[in-house]
């Protein structure tokens, strides 16, 4: 009778424990510019791609071209049952704040912008800081005092990027000239690595000798063509170092796989919050890329300064300015 017992409750557990498991049905929907871009919509992907490892549960994604398609796919996972939803890009805000109403018992996350429903997770970035980061590298780097900015699509989110990096450079080395573009208006941004070529060549024509391509797919093209050119770079969301060991100086990482991850990870352990979380240096939500492909180019005088920034910007010291609180760069 006692082994019955044992047996009906293990039975028992291993169903609920299986039920469990078959509650958690994760999607991810990403930006346009593709799902392996080396940058931004990779980094999600592989957040997803950890999570898969190490509990075995798969996950559904899905690489919107345009802008309707976010909004068909978030809708989509939500209709089937998927829980939770990822969104990366702040382009599909409007599409959680709709898709969200709609299913108020399914869990989103949204990365890059904030959308205020119980149960959405909205994951925001202190990328100033990490921008100043690499800011500082490039403005001690350079050696002609005049360093580059190639941005994707001409929003305050990038200028954001820009803005913090101008603030490095030019707290780095008094007289630092900070030269910017950006690659267009509409998504198409993201995926235009010839213009995002041709931006960094005018830059170098005019004196640039480290360009910093926050731009999506398309700052492979600033990265291929400061390579060509016998220049210099800095990546971008992920670790983008090894692409051109030696030409990229640095990259300015932004942990997109962590608000992934967290979010799968979180789910399935029931512990999921609604709510806004702004990850900067001090969460480890951003960082700068030192690694054995860019360890050759980066000076101790460098490292110390950097490591410095690091510190004075947790401890307040230093307080990078945000760009989207007024939309203006302080000069």
């Amino acid at each position: 009778m006692i082994n019955k017992l044992i047996g009906a409750t293990f039975v028992a557990a291993m169903l609920t424990s299986t039920a469990m498991a078959a509650d958690i049905k994760p999607a991810l929907v990403y930006g346009t510019g593709g799902k392996f871009d080396k940058s931004f919509n990779e980094a999600a992907y592989g957040g997803a791609e950890k999570f898969k490892a190490e509990t075995g549960i798969e996950y559904r994604d899905f690489e919107p071209t345009g802008d309707t398609q976010g909004e068909q796919a978030i809708r989509n996972f939500a209709s089937k049952g998927f829980n939770p939803v990822v969104a990366v890009s702040f382009a599909w805000t409007s599409a959680i704040e709709k898709v969200a109403a709609e299913f108020p018992d399914t869990k989103f996350v949204i990365v890059d912008a904030v959308v205020d429903k119980p149960n959405v997770r909205s994951v925001v970035y202190k990328e100033e800081e990490g921008s100043y980061l690499v800011g500082t590298v490039a403005g001690l780097f350079s050696k002609t005092g005049k360093v580059g900015f190639v941005g994707g699509m001409d929003i305050p989110l990038i200028r954001k990027f820009e803005c913090g990096y101008e603030q490095g450079a030019r707290a780095a080395k008094a007289g630092n000239e900070v030269l910017q573009n950006f690659i267009g208006t509409t998504g198409a941004a993201w995926s235009d690595p010839v213009r995002g070529g041709e931006l960094a060549k005018g830059q170098i024509d005019q004196g640039a000798d480290v360009i910093y391509a926050a731009a999506g797919a398309s700052g492979i093209g600033v990265l291929q063509t400061a390579a060509d050119q016998g220049k210099y770079s800095i990546g971008v969301d992920s670790n983008q170092n090894y692409l051109h060991p030696g030409s990229v100086l640095t990259s300015m990482v932004k942990r997109v796989d962590l608000a992934v991850y967290n979010a799968f990870a979180d789910a399935k352990g029931d512990k999921f919050t609604a709510g806004v979380q702004a990850l900067g240096i001090k969460e480890d939500g951003v960082a700068w890329a030192y690694d054995d492909n860019n360890k050759p180019l980066i000076t101790p005088e460098i490292l110390a300064a950097v490591e410095k920034a690091k510190a004075d910007i947790v401890s307040g010291s230093v307080k990078v300015h945000d760009y989207m609180s007024d939309n203006s760069c302080p000069k």
